[in-house]
Order: structure tokens, then C-alpha cells, then sequence
């Protein structure tokens, strides 16, 4: 895909997201970034780099975990900036250490061990989680996923997590029948116990997302109690990829919640679009336009706005910047 692109797209593609004309909707934006998410090329990852001068905390964090999922070296000294910069969001550091730990490149290690100790709690425990899944990806168990995964093995879900679902549950789906309600309850006291490490947690946490059912979604909103915001918000994006309309009561309560920590609010509302379903489309209007609704959680959704409508068109695809480009190339010739 990459070879096929031309210089013109790239320049277009920059200059939409880096919103050069100052009239590109935020909602455009993003469609753009996962186009050049989509093509993978070190072209790409400079165009998404130079993005970290906006000031939208929203599109920075989505920058960053972009460039995570792409998967490719050449993004870690931007990462690792990110990171340092401590008088950037929060939000914005905890998902450039985040990619860093997708990336899994050794060479991080001193870097989120030395915000390991930050003053915000979120990116420590990002800090922490990046750390073990890095020393995870080099055990003897995470060679052999993936090299399992590179023979082709079949997933349900192609992002990069921040930790592997538990033992048993890292090929995906399982087939029907073979989880019992006592295995997901298992699951449930495991991603519940504050006592263990997060990263466990985390993987209990994707565990009962590839499980799926309506009582692994009941036992993934019961860690919406817990008292970490980062905690919080990746149940929410887990809500973002199960796409399950059983989880939509839990998402609202988590948007419309005022006390909530903007970034989970931000993850609820994404999630729901996603989800699309007619009845939380009132709700993500309400809250992209209310006064009192804060900057992050009003352009999420605007983008879930346009993820709700995108679900329910006849759009080829989301991430749709290279086609919209040449059919504006074709109009004009």
C-alpha cells in the first residue's frame, strides 16, 4: 500500500492533519491519522510526529498511541520526548509510554524507569505496565505467542494491547463452551484485586474481553469502582473493541458522570460511538455541545459523532483519507 501512494497524498495527508488550512474539523483529523496509521511507512510516522505542537490533548494522545500501533523504532525518540516533557498532559505522556511499551523495544527501559517515580499517578502506572510487558514479550511464553501469531494464527482483535490476556486466552476468542461462569468469576477476582500488579490485572482485564459474553462485560464494568483512572479508561477502550450493546448503560454512566476523570469520560464516549446504537447518539450531542462539558471529553465526542455516523452509513471505510483525496483529484481533472 505504502510503494502506491504519492508525494501529492503525503503533502495532502500532512496538511490536513497538521490542520495547515485552520479549517480541517478535529473529526477529519482523525480520519486522517488512521490513514497514515494504516500505511506504516517512517514517511508517515514524521508526518504524525510533527502533530505533538497541537494543542488539542485529545489528538496528541490519539498521536501517540497511533504511532505505538504502527509498531516501528523510528517512532521512540518522539515517544520518548513525549514522555519527558513534563509540562505536557498527562494523558498525552501515560499513551506515549504506552506505545513505547507496544514498540517493546529494550532500548526503553531506562526511560519508564525513570517515570516510574512521576508525580502523576497515570503515567507511573503506565510507566510500570509498558515495563513488564516488555520483559513479558522477551520470556520464553511471549516468544512463543509470537512467533505463533506470525504463522498466522486467527485473533479477533489486531491492536497492539498494553498487556497479553491471561494464559489460555492469548490465541483470542475461545471456542464455545470451554469458559465456564467460574472461569470468567476467576477472571473477575483477578482484574479486582488491587493487591496484585497491574499488569496481571491487565491481563485478566483482555482475557475477559476476548471471552466477550454478557457476564464477562458485568465483570469488566465492576472495574469501573477501582481508584485508578488509568485503570478506568482501559475498560473503557476494552468497551471500544468488544463493541457490546450490553455494555452501553456502564458507558453513559461513565460520560455523563461529571466527577469522572476526563480522560475515562474521553474512552466511554469513543467506545459509544462506536457501539452506535440509535439511543446513545443523544447523549454524545448533549455532551460535545454542553458549557460545562471539559475540552477533552467535548472533541470526544465530536469524534464519536462522526464514528456513530460512520457505523451507521455505507462508508467503505473509517480511515478514508487517501480515497476522499482522489476523489477530489478526480472532480477537479
Amino acid at each position: 500500500m505504502a510503494a502506491s501512494v504519492p508525494d501529492e497524498s503525503y503533502e495532502t495527508l500532512e496538511a490536513l492533519l497538521l490542520n495547515k488550512s485552520g479549517k480541517t474539523p478535529l473529526h477529519e483529523r482523525f480520519r486522517v491519522l488512521f490513514t497514515l496509521k494504516s500505511l506504516k511507512t517512517e514517511r508517515a510516522i514524521n508526518i504524525i510526529s510533527e502533530g505533538f505542537t497541537d494543542p488539542s490533548a485529545l489528538l496528541k494522545h490519539e498521536l501517540a498511541y497511533c504511532l505505538g500501533q504502527m509498531n516501528n523504532t523510528t517512532a521512540l525518540p518522539v515517544l520518548e520526548s513525549v514522555l519527558r516533557n513534563t509540562s505536557e498532559d498527562p494523558m498525552v505522556r501515560h499513551e506515549a509510554a504506552e506505545a513505547m511499551g507496544a514498540i517493546s523495544s529494550p532500548t526503553s527501559i531506562p526511560v519508564l524507569k525513570q517515570y516510574m517515580d512521576d508525580s502523576h499517578r497515570a503515567v507511573r502506572e503506565t510507566c510500570e505496565i509498558a515495563l513488564a510487558k516488555i520483559e513479558w514479550d522477551n520470556s520464553e511464553e511471549g516468544q512463543r505467542h509470537r512467533a505463533q501469531s506470525q504463522e498466522g494464527d486467527a485473533v479477533p482483535f489486531t491492536s497492539i494491547d498494553p498487556a497479553p490476556p491471561s494464559s489460555g486466552l492469548l490465541s483470542g476468542k475461545p471456542k464455545s463452551g470451554s469458559i465456564s461462569k467460574g472461569d470468567v468469576s476467576r477472571l473477575r477476582d483477578t482484574l479486582l484485586d488491587a493487591s496484585l500488579p497491574l499488569f496481571e490485572r491487565y491481563r485478566a482485564m483482555f482475557a475477559l474481553r476476548n471471552i466477550g459474553t454478557a457476564e464477562a462485560v458485568d465483570a469488566l464494568a465492576a472495574g469501573f469502582k477501582d481508584d485508578s483512572e488509568l485503570f478506568r479508561h482501559e475498560i473503557a477502550f476494552v468497551f471500544g473493541q468488544l463493541l457490546s450493546v450490553h455494555s452501553v448503560p456502564s458507558l453513559l454512566n461513565v460520560l455523563q458522570n461529571p466527577k469522572e476523570a476526563d480522560m475515562v469520560r474521553h474512552e466511554a464516549a469513543e467506545a459509544l460511538g462506536g457501539i452506535a446504537t440509535p439511543d446513545v447518539l443523544p447523549h454524545l450531542k448533549e455532551w460535545m455541545t454542553r458549557p460545562d462539558s471539559p475540552q477533552v471529553v467535548r472533541e470526544s465526542c465530536q469524534i464519536a459523532v462522526d464514528m456513530w455516523e460512520y457505523e451507521n452509513s455505507d462508508q467503505f471505510q473509517y480511515a478514508d483519507g487517501l480515497l476522499k483525496n482522489s476523489t477530489a483529484e478526480a472532480v477537479s481533472a
